[in-house]
């Protein structure tokens, strides 16, 4: 018999697509923040045959959150069966199902189920996770559709991704710190004017910043981060700027005999309704990717370059 504190809810969206493709995409954890909005980051704990363990960082309400789910996938019957294992509070329980129904071979329903409960089944807490799982469903129900009927034109050239390396001698750890450290790159970054950088829990961490550009002029982004010790930073913006539709990224440390090889990546979105607003009437979705590559390259070979500074200094 359920609680009368257990809620159950759920959302749909039809898609343009055939039920094993838009299965496939679900099922693979890989890709999600790319899709998701509210999904920064997403890996796999363990695999064995159709039963998974899974760990995501996520927002919530604008709040940055982390938890590990057990999922059973059932490829024929296009079933995701999933339950949190470790929770964040308020949340004391979470479930659900993913469901994915041919309505004919190249339309599908995908269906999203939720069952959750709040820490001591607290009202105003049951509140906050209802609103939580209303505003996630509908985003990533959203983000899904556009994903998958997007996919075959590549988004019209929109996606796009790109790294920079750079080989240091130093430590892993010591590169690691200086991009972990982002309450101090206003002092050791010229082209970060301000900064502020909150941490929710350990390795979780909120960063916002104001950036130069070549012109003098400044942006606002706002980050959430997930760091690893000491080999891994990815992060996705929440708070973008006028050209971008997302933008994640990583930073990844890798030593070796000789020192470091330290890679910065970045996959972009661009908003073509915005490429002649930011980049002048005559522009076009190339000219807005050469740009980002550009402007998004020189700060990251930038930052690469001052944290190979730092660390040296350290052996």
């Amino acid at each position: 018999m359920n609680s009368p504190d257990r809620r159950e809810v759920e959302h749909e969206i039809t898609v343009a697509a055939p039920a094993a493709a838009v299965y496939g995409v679900i099922a693979d954890v890989r890709h999600w923040p790319e899709m998701f909005p509210p999904t920064v980051h997403a890996e796999y704990v363990e695999r064995n045959g159709r039963e998974e363990r899974i760990r995501i960082w996520a927002t919530a309400n604008g709040e940055a959150k982390s938890w590990t789910s057990r999922r059973m996938l059932d490829g024929e019957q296009f079933r995701i069966d999933f339950r949190q294992e470790v929770s964040t509070a308020p949340v004391a329980e979470m479930g659900g199902t993913w469901l994915v129904e041919p309505l004919s071979p190249r339309e599908s329903r995908v269906r999203l189920l939720h069952y959750f409960r709040a820490v001591d089944d607290d009202p105003a807490s049951l509140s906050w996770i209802d609103r939580a799982v209303d505003t996630n469903s509908h985003a990533e129900l959203a983000a899904l559709k556009n994903s998958v009927e997007l996919a075959a034109d590549d988004q019209g050239g929109c996606k796009l991704s790109f790294e920079d390396t750079i080989r240091a001698e130093a430590t892993a750890k010591d590169m690691y710190d200086f991009i972990n450290e982002a309450q101090l790159w206003d002092e050791r970054l010229p082209h970060v004017s301000w900064v502020s950088l909150s941490e929710s829990a350990p390795g979780l961490q909120t960063l916002t910043m104001d950036t130069r550009t070549k012109d003098g002029d400044t942006h606002r982004t706002e980050s959430v981060r997930v760091c690893l010790p000491n080999h891994t930073i990815v992060y996705k913006q929440i708070t973008l700027p006028a050209l971008l539709a997302l933008h994640t990224g990583s930073w990844r440390f890798v030593e070796t005999e000789s020192g470091v090889i330290a890679t910065s990546r970045h996959t972009v979105v661009i908003d073509p309704e915005k490429v002649t607003d930011v980049l002048g009437a005559d522009a076009d979705v190339a000219k807005a990717r050469e740009f980002i590559r550009n402007a998004l390259g020189a700060n990251s070979r930038a930052t690469l370059g001052h944290a190979r500074e730092y660390a040296e200094s350290r052996r």
